[in-house]
């Protein structure tokens, strides 16, 4: 057995088989049905580059779990009924790094080791890009076929210029045509290799920019495809992460689909999750950079989800014991500590937001290179300090908005061009993560 407690990993490059996996649905918890998929808690943990790999995932998942079990722990005598195994998210979906279709077919052995699952979660969440609608289809396939996937999602909201000057990420809904055939073949693909208990979603922005709102005719054809629930970052391209969030659209999209609706964007405690569902009537919320160094955010979630005011506030002792687990499961997961210990430094970045620490102690913890090193580097801290107001509230680089980058003529018509389709395989992204 690993370090994490996990079964051990096949060669890089192949598909472990599968675990048997089973869950229980409490009576009378908030749950939100995505096609033949059940969550418990309507949170997912937003796909980050470089940040929402296995590790970092099954920590937030735990303090989901915990958070719900001290919820529940008077309801201890409710019945439970069992259900199909990858058919229920207890505290919710914990969504895997980006993964491109391209990669995925190639089995390249950095997507390979990206796609390894949290092998405590009930539910496999992928995420998926790609701008050839066959090669998506085909990336659907192996990942249901092989047992790796029990949801998909689908990212049309990338809105780096490497990418959408080519066509790619949010530039990409603008071609209807184009995104009509990725959404038609991805659906068409699952419901072929998981006799429909695997369900497709997808992710997108308002637009390219105020101007070029792409949002409304995107949520059409996903119902035409058979999409089975809708998330909205409710910026365009241009505002990237800048400026705030138009909560607004969410309840627009809201009005205009029976889809489950979830909302991205500004989410940075339970309590801007509770405002959002509330201003919006969204199903549920997706987080993203608001849990940059606090895994414990989705204690704070599920526990609100579920009607509790109960909050997780650590100490710095605390978050001290949360970075060494995190270590550890990185050493497991990359099986190489130097690397494992590299992915960490911005990690425990985050980590010590809001610690009174130092300067010279926050430039030895961003240098650490073996899990020993990380581990005396804290116990000189101060970790008696408690959890500090200045460690909440928004994370993450907002940055300013920003021109639209796009491929010439690109805005001129909804279809592409001819000279435009012979162009767009460039957009496809080789390695995965973003």
């Amino acid at each position: 057995m690993s370090a994490g407690g996990t079964k051990p990993r096949s060669r890089r490059g192949e598909f472990p088989e599968a675990p048997p996996r089973a869950t229980g649905v409490q009576e009378g918890t908030p749950t939100v049905r995505i096609g033949a998929l059940t969550l418990g808690t309507p949170v997912m943990l937003a796909p980050m580059a470089g940040v929402t790999n296995p590790p970092f995932r099954q920590l937030c998942r735990e303090f989901g779990e915990r958070a719900l079990a001290d919820v529940k722990a008077h309801n201890s005598g409710q019945p439970v009924r069992y259900e199909r195994p990858g058919s229920y998210a207890p505290t919710g979906l914990y969504v895997c790094e980006m993964i491109t279709s391209r990669a995925l077919i190639e089995q390249t052995p950095e997507t390979m080791r990206m796609i390894e699952p949290d092998m405590g979660d009930p539910v496999r969440s992928i995420q998926l890009y790609g701008v050839a609608p066959a090669a998506v289809a085909e990336s659907v396939r192996l990942l249901v076929g092989n047992g790796w996937a029990d949801h998909i999602d689908l990212n049309f909201g990338c809105p780096v210029p490497k990418v959408t000057r080519k066509g790619g990420g949010s530039a990409l809904p603008w071609k209807h045509d184009l995104f009509a055939q990725i959404v038609e073949a991805s659906v068409s693909a699952a419901q072929e290799a998981s006799g429909g208990l695997v369900p497709v979603t997808a992710k997108f922005r308002i637009g390219i920019d105020d101007e070029h709102e792409t949002f409304r005719d995107v949520t059409r054809m996903c119902e035409d495809a058979g999409i089975a629930a809708l998330t909205l970052h409710a910026r365009t391209m241009a505002q990237h992460y800048s400026g705030h969030a138009r909560w607004d659209v969410i309840g627009e999209l809201k009005e205009m689909t029976e889809l489950p609706v979830f909302g991205n964007g500004d989410v940075f405690e339970a309590e801007d999750a509770a405002a959002l569902v509330a201003q919006t009537g969204a199903d549920g919320v997706v987080v993203g950079r608001g849990c940059q160094g606090r895994p414990w955010l989705f204690y704070d979630l599920v526990a609100a989800a579920h009607g509790s005011d109960l909050r997780y506030k650590p100490s710095l002792g605390q978050v001290a014991e949360v970075i060494v687990r995190h270590a550890e499961l990185s050493i497991d997961h990359f099986r190489d500590e130097r690397r494992a210990m590299r992915e960490m430094r911005k990690h425990v970045g985050w980590y010590m937001r809001g610690f009174a620490i130092g300067g010279q102690a926050r430039r030895d913890l961003g240098l650490v290179d073996s899990l020993d090193d990380l581990r005396g580097q804290l116990a000189r801290l101060d970790l008696s300090q408690p959890y500090p107001v200045a460690a909440e509230g928004p994370r993450g680089r907002a940055g300013g908005e920003k021109r639209p980058h796009l491929p010439e003529f690109w805005l001129d018509s909804h279809e592409l061009s001819a000279e435009q389709r012979a162009q767009i395989h460039q957009a496809e992204l080789g390695i995965s993560g973003g």
